[in-house]
């Protein structure tokens, strides 16, 4: 380990976790807040970690590289002593609404090397709980990614239309200049 826990930010702590069940023949991929929090430029805050399990490996071997890296299962989620942070395995298929993730970002940190969605699918993922649960607060999410990052508006539109919110999508477009 080039940087213990305690010293990693939370893109390294990521980072760090990819390479480790990578080293596994796990691979994961940050969804879910902390990818907002990257693409926000931290407009938004993140306590977790959620890693989908891209091939749906499974669980205990998820449990047992965990407990090997000293993180510890407390209810659904990994704690360990050295951070505030906690880790969250949702249950794949990685996608965002109906829709698989083609495209998986990298980002290098010190700590190992990070794979997240594209801002393009952090903004569907965020949109999905809007479009379906009326959460308001992740459309606003979506916006400030779509702000503050590049992305694929058309992309957003055409998935948009398939999960059959066209009235949704005309608010979230109005929103990002």
């Amino acid at each position: 380990m080039k940087k213990p826990i305690s010293a990693m930010s939370m893109q390294e702590l990521g980072g760090f976790l990819c390479d480790a069940l990578k080293a596994k023949g796990i691979h994961v991929v940050l969804s879910g807040g902390s990818c907002v929090q990257i693409y926000s430029r931290g407009e938004y805050t993140s306590h977790d970690l959620d890693l989908i399990n891209q091939y749906n490996e499974q669980f205990k071997k998820i449990q047992m590289t965990m407990e090997e890296l000293g993180f510890k299962e407390h209810n659904r989620y990994f704690v360990h002593d050295d951070t505030p942070l906690f880790i969250e395995f949702p249950c794949g298929p990685l996608g965002v609404g109906d829709a698989p993730v083609e495209e998986i970002a990298h980002i290098d940190t010190e700590a190992g090397v990070l794979r997240l969605l594209t801002p393009t699918d952090c903004i569907k993922d965020r949109l999905a709980a809007y479009y379906h649960w009326d959460d308001e607060q992740c459309l606003q999410q979506a916006v400030w990614v779509a702000q503050k990052n590049t992305f694929d508006m058309a992309s957003v539109k055409k998935w948009s239309l398939k999960e059959g919110m066209k009235d949704k999508f005309l608010i979230f477009e109005k929103k990002v200049p």
